[in-house]
């Protein structure tokens, strides 16, 4: 139920320009001396260094309804706190990296840290489909599990009800397959290095291996192998699944074949 003060809270958006003004929310405390602006959502927080009403109030907006969807999938509470600094420099400095390139947002220390400038190109379906993958890293942690997993699990809740269509979420990939070109094995670690030429396409790999799991043994399904992989082998976390890895890669690479290519579900 959306309560009065949801829908009163989820209006406010304040400056902080030293210690005067209204109580710093706790999360803030510590990002700043000066200039902080916050805006509260009906669960969620936007926190930022100078940053304008407008664009706080917009982010606390879409992290509630990335929220919701975090929430969905995952069957528990979730509180997104979305963090705004005023340069990449300092976004970079807040998840403590040198290099946040390529990157729109990313999630630390509970918390997803908005990089300003890459942020502010994105569409509005990409905004929220951003955010919603960063908080799937904050709220299901992304320790222990093999990359393709967590980044592919986390576009999976990220592009839920995004309207999308695969060929478009996974434009590059769609290219690959339609020049006849499919990978034979489920993207490694390595393979996300920063900078990477294929980075999209093992992104696009990645998450078309997470639909196919949640498509044909269901959502849960999907949900209890990413949380029975974390510290785990790969193929004893499949086990329950009745699937071994060169099964998975096989069912994967005939997917990614009918659902890029003409004809494919789109």
């Amino acid at each position: 139920m959306v309560t009065r003060r949801a829908v009163l809270t989820a209006a406010l958006a304040w400056t902080v320009p030293g210690s005067a003004g209204p109580r710093l929310p706790s999360e803030a405390r510590g990002l700043w001396e000066s200039g902080v602006t916050f805006a509260y959502g009906a669960r969620s927080l936007a926190v930022g260094h100078h940053a304008p009403a407008t664009l706080l109030r917009d982010l606390a907006a879409r992290a509630d309804a990335a929220g919701r969807t975090v929430s969905a999938v995952l069957r528990r509470p979730v509180r997104p706190v979305v963090v705004v600094p005023a340069s990449t420099g300092e976004a970079a400095a807040l998840a403590g990296t040198g290099s946040l390139e390529g990157l729109a947002a990313l999630a630390s220390r509970g918390r997803v840290i908005v990089v300003p400038g890459a942020f502010a190109r994105l569409t509005p379906v990409g905004r929220d489909v951003v955010l919603a993958h960063e908080l799937t890293h904050v709220a299901a942690g992304t320790h222990g599990r093999p990359v393709w997993l967590r980044e592919g699990f986390a576009d999976y809740v990220g592009y839920l009800g995004s309207g999308l269509e695969v060929g478009v979420a996974a434009a590059e990939l769609a290219e690959e397959v339609g020049s006849g070109r499919t990978s034979a094995r489920l993207p490694a670690d390595g393979d996300f290095t920063p900078g990477a030429p294929r980075l999209a396409q093992v992104y696009q790999e990645s998450w078309l291996a997470c639909r196919l799991i949640a498509g044909r043994y269901g959502e849960r399904a999907l949900v209890d192998l990413y949380d029975r992989a974390a510290g785990r082998d790969l193929a004893e976390a499949l086990r329950p699944l009745g699937l071994s890895v060169p099964t998975l890669t096989g069912l994967w690479r005939e997917y990614v074949r009918d659902e890029l290519t003409a004809g494919g579900h789109g």
